[in-house]
């Protein structure tokens, strides 16, 4: 038996934070069933190209939605919270989760203390831009911005920048799944659920290691510096014959072994040999290495790097990632039962026996409200009347 698979998720979710948490957590088996209000849903549907044809499945909410099942319910009327109380009792759900501000859990009554009223041993999550004291809305590039993220980034004399990816979203996630992990063991020893409340604010925050305790406690000004290192040098991007290469120097050892090769003797100079050296005159040490490096191409660097053992690393498009060895065998895929289409989707950090077990394929993303007629009907025993009449009173 998987070790998750008696575990069933029901996430109040949109957007990106608690989509992409939950499908972290369908990748290791969870059950994961996504509820969505009944006329408004996810936005992040009618988000990107309209790939399949079919409203409401675009393409950027098919990036990190496969594994899931997907119903609707309005939470704002007594008998969709008298459904839903059905759902985590019949369903016996373990975790409830939702991104929602806290303004709206007591109105939807999906607060921790009244779902526990219905199950103790529920493990309630809320994900929130600023914590549950706040209902202030906060998208990604707002945390970015606000948690000095934004400040680190870009290069030294230009605007800030905003990451390569949503850190705020996806950082959150991960925080997220790890007390999830612990309220799961908690729960198998005492009995007992948890209230889990999670700020983005506070976990794009926490990734501040060094500039935080240099700020406070030693005064130092930490900002952005392009492609370089505040403390390690030479550590840049270098143009090649055709294309770009990081080099990372990490110590004086490595810098030697570089001055040593026929193409980087001219850096050879006694006042380089220590790091600190290399820091105070780092702008034409990268300037000298740039004059060398584009002579050459990308591999015969790679190859000429990797035999002195000093990291280096071709600046790879998406599509170079794709084909990298160890990528290539663990990426996934998931295949629409209804038009064929196969999509692709990023690896997981770790390769779960459920993936294997699946050829590393995972269920479509659903459709709005997909598994109504499945959860509602089979489930909870709705009739179809009871269901038409649901669908007519807009409840479901």
């Amino acid at each position: 038996m998987e070790l998750f698979s008696d575990i069933v998720m029901l996430s109040l979710e949109q957007a990106t934070v608690l989509p992409y948490l939950s499908y972290r957590l369908a990748q290791d088996g969870v059950k994961v069933i996504r509820l969505e209000h009944p006329v408004y849903g996810d936005p992040n549907r009618m988000v990107g190209e309209d790939v399949l044809k079919e409203e409401r499945m675009y393409s950027y909410f098919l990036c990190i939605n496969a594994g899931k099942m997907a119903i609707t319910l309005d939470l704002s009327q007594p008998e969709g919270k008298e459904l839903l109380k059905e759902l985590i009792l019949k369903l016996n759900v373990s975790i409830f989760a939702t991104n929602q501000l806290p303004r709206n859990y007591k109105k939807l009554g999906i607060d921790y203390e009244t779902l526990k009223a219905i199950k103790p041993d529920i493990i309630w999550v809320g994900i929130t831009g600023f914590g549950p004291e706040s209902n202030e809305a906060a998208y990604d590039p707002i945390l970015q911005a606000r948690s000095g993220l934004m400040e680190l980034t870009g290069e030294k004399d230009g605007f800030p920048q905003v990451l390569g990816i949503p850190l705020p979203d996806m950082g959150t996630s991960e925080h997220a799944y790890g007390q999830i992990m612990k309220a799961l063991y908690k729960r198998a020893v005492t009995k007992e659920g948890s209230c889990i409340y999670l700020s983005m604010f506070q976990s794009s925050v926490s990734w501040l290691t060094v500039p935080i305790t240099l700020t406070a406690s030693f005064g130092k000004t930490i900002t952005r510096r392009g492609n370089t290192h505040e403390f390690f040098a030479p550590v840049s991007v270098y143009e090649t014959k055709d294309g770009y290469v990081y080099i990372a120097v990490g110590n004086d050892r490595q810098w030697k072994d570089i001055v040593s090769l026929e193409e980087f003797k001219v850096l050879d100079k006694p006042e380089y040999e220590k790091n600190k050296g290399r820091i105070s005159d780092v702008e034409k040490i990268n300037a000298t290495i740039n004059s060398i490096t584009k002579n050459y191409s990308s591999e015969y660097l790679i190859k000429l790097f990797n035999s002195i053992t000093v990291p280096i690393s071709k600046i790879n498009k998406i599509k170079d990632v794709l084909n990298d060895p160890y990528v290539l065998n663990s990426i996934l895929f998931s295949k629409d039962p209804k038009t064929n289409t196969q999509i692709t989707l990023a690896p997981p950090p770790i390769m779960t026996e459920k993936l294997k077990e699946s050829n590393r394929y995972m269920t479509f993303p659903p459709r709005f409200g997909e598994h109504n007629d499945e959860i509602y009907g089979k489930v909870l025993g709705l009739s179809k009347d009871k269901l038409n009449e649901l669908k007519e009173k807009k409840i479901i």
